[in-house]
C-alpha cells in the first residue's frame, strides 16, 4: 500500500525489491510481484510538498521516455496535480499503465525495462555521494540526473536540440526540484568520487557505461559503450557552474 507519490506511480509497481549498500544504489535486491497494490490517493494530502514535489519527478520521467503528449499535458496542469483533484487522479493513472506496460515486456529488465532508468544513472551516483541522506532525496536526485541526461544529449552527443533539453530543465525547475549538481545541500561531491560510483551503476555490462539517452521528449533508448572520458568531461563542466 503505496503512501508517497514516488511509491504510487513507481516503485510499488513492478515488482522489484532492493536496498542500498555504501557501495551503490539498489544493488542488493531481488524480483517479487505483489499479490495486490492498493494505491489511495487521499493519503497524498498529508505529504509533506518536498516529498510530493520529489514524486512528480517520477511522473515526468514516464512523459520523457516515452510519452511527449504526456509531458506537454503535465507543463499544462501540474498546479492542479499538486493541488489534488481529477488530474492527480490522471496523472498517476497514467503513470502507472505506462509502467505496467514496460514492465509487463521486460519483467527481469534484459531490455525495455532499462529505459525506466532515465536521470538514475546520474542520479543514484549522486544520492550515494551524498549518503542517501536528507539532503537529497530520490525524486530529487532523478530531477537532476534526468536534466543531466538531457543536456548530455544534447551537448555530447549531439541527439537533439539544445533548446529541447532547456525545456526539459525549465518545466522541471518550475515545480521547484533541483537541475543541477550545486543545487544539492553542503559540500558537492567530487569527480572521482561520481565516476566511481557512476563505474558502479548496475547496468554496467562488461565495464561499458550504460546510459538512458534521448532524441527528444519522449524519446528515450538505451545506449551501451558510452565515452567514459565524455562523461567526465560533461560532469567536470556540470560541478563548475556555480
Amino acid at each position: 500500500m503505496p503512501t508517497t507519490l514516488l511509491a504510487q506511480v513507481d516503485s510499488s509497481v513492478g515488482g522489484k525489491t532492493a536496498i542500498d549498500s555504501r557501495h551503490g544504489k539498489n544493488l542488493l535486491g531481488a524480483f517479487h510481484q505483489p499479490i495486490l497494490v492498493v494505491a489511495d490517493t487521499a493519503l497524498l494530502d498529508t505529504l509533506p510538498v518536498r516529498e510530493f514535489r520529489a514524486g512528480y519527478a517520477e511522473l515526468v520521467k514516464y512523459g520523457l521516455l516515452g510519452d511527449a503528449g504526456f509531458f506537454a499535458w503535465l507543463e499544462a496542469n501540474w498546479r492542479e496535480i499538486f493541488e489534488g483533484g481529477a488530474a492527480r487522479d490522471h496523472a498517476i493513472a497514467v503513470s502507472c499503465r505506462a509502467k505496467a506496460a514496460i514492465v509487463a515486456r521486460d519483467e527481469r529488465e534484459t531490455g525495455d525495462r532499462a529505459l525506466l532508468n532515465l536521470g538514475h544513472t546520474f542520479g543514484h551516483a549522486l544520492e550515494a555521494a551524498c549518503g542517501f541522506s536528507d539532503r537529497l532525496l530520490h525524486g530529487e536526485a532523478v530531477a537532476i540526473g534526468m536534466a543531466l541526461a538531457f543536456e548530455f544529449s544534447a551537448t555530447r552527443q549531439g541527439l537533439l536540440p539544445k533548446a529541447e533539453a532547456a525545456r526539459v530543465v525549465r518545466h522541471l525547475a518550475t515545480v521547484g526540484l533541483p537541475t543541477k549538481i550545486k543545487d544539492i545541500l553542503g559540500t558537492a561531491p567530487t569527480l572521482d568520487r561520481l565516476m566511481d560510483l557512476i563505474g558502479q551503476d548496475k547496468k554496467i555490462r562488461r565495464g561499458q557505461l550504460t546510459f538512458i539517452l534521448a532524441r527528444g521528449i519522449g524519446s528515450a533508448f538505451v545506449e551501451t559503450g558510452v565515452d567514459t572520458a565524455e562523461v567526465r568531461g560533461f560532469l567536470s563542466e556540470r560541478l563548475a557552474e556555480r
